[in-house]
């Protein structure tokens, strides 16, 4: 399949190799989080990393922001944080030639190519709220004006489990913006142990920048083009209106979930899954791409029953049911 860029596909694709070995220089481990966090940098999507304090997240997206040569910032999501502490303000000038005053927009720091929202979970709906017009639309509205963000933009959102104290669950519809729920585990003995020796001793640590703005507006430009075959979308199709319970959703659904994804849920199943084919080098997306992140795509996307609870099943459990009641075309 012919890939039509202004780069040749190989030459982008060359550059991804780097792009890993630059982020494992700074993270120990985690090859599956950072495979979903390209995906999703790939797919022009929003990625949701959750997971206990001191995991390594917030250091894992900065050395994506050191090793991209993009605007990179940083909010730390707190209680008392303002919508216009993330989106901007507007300031009240006076020209000291004229005497006369006016209004000048001062952005915030959401005008910028990559935002890190650190512990997203932490502020209140109100200031959740200011990032969904960002994210959808790519744009910010104050004062009846609309300012375009920068190309590309890709918010990466940390949070805490919601079980912890002090923080606030984000509501459905912020949640379906993010393409990919990332959860970041603890790492393995031999990991910790690098982990130890790595940020204990007198390494630098830096992180080389090894892919500019172009490049990846043209990678996600190619991933567009990526071949998904009509059998894998009329998967991906019964696998997202399976998941909404009725009178013909498997067992496992009208037990387990209490509302299922919507349609924006096989968009981005199909997005991510055309991103790890073009990752991995191929330019076909397989069923194999997409049992490898219907979970991260759909975790966030289901809302659990009393049953499910009481049961003590999770997200990804319903969804391996789901995947058991809805398998591949033979």
């Amino acid at each position: 399949m012919t890939m039509q860029t202004d780069t040749p596909i190989d030459a982008l694709l060359a550059k991804l190799q780097p792009l890993r070995d630059a982020l494992g220089k700074a993270v120990v481990g985690q090859h599956d989080v950072v495979e979903q966090l390209l995906i999703g940098l790939l797919a022009g999507g929003h990625v949701l990393l959750e997971g206990a304090p001191g995991l390594g997240k917030t250091l894992l997206v900065r050395s994506l922001g050191q090793a991209l040569e993009l605007q990179f910032r940083r909010v730390q999501f707190t209680p008392d944080l303002m919508p216009s502490d993330i989106l901007g303000t507007e300031l009240l000038e006076e020209d000291h030639g004229t005497g006369h005053r006016h209004f000048r927009f001062q952005q915030g720091p959401i005008f910028t190519h990559l935002l890190l929202a650190d512990e997203l979970n932490r502020t209140p709906p109100k200031t959740q709220a200011a990032l969904l017009e960002a994210m959808q639309e790519r744009t910010v509205s104050y004062a009846g004006t609309t300012y375009a963000l920068p190309a590309p933009f890709f918010v990466l959102a940390t949070q805490n489990p919601i079980e912890q104290a002090g923080t606030y669950p984000l509501p459905e519809a912020q949640l379906d913006r993010f393409l990919l729920h990332v959860r970041v585990d603890y790492p393995t003995e031999q990991e910790e142990r690098d982990i130890l020796v790595q940020t204990t001793g007198s390494s630098s640590g830096a992180v080389p920048k090894v892919m500019h703005a172009e490049d990846v507006l043209a990678l996600q430009a190619a991933v567009r083009q990526v071949h998904v075959s009509d059998d894998v979308l009329s998967w991906i199709t019964r696998l997202v209106r399976a998941s909404r319970p009725g009178a013909a959703a498997p067992e496992a659904v009208n037990h387990w979930i209490k509302w299922g994804a919507g349609p924006r849920a096989g968009q981005s199943l199909v997005l991510a899954a055309k991103a790890r084919a073009l990752l991995q080098g191929r330019f076909a997306a397989t069923r194999d791409d997409v049992q490898a992140l219907i979970a991260p795509v759909m975790r966030h996307r289901l809302l659990l029953s009393f049953a499910a609870e009481a049961e003590q099943k999770g997200a990804d459990d319903v969804i391996a049911a789901l995947l058991q009641a809805v398998p591949f075309p033979a």
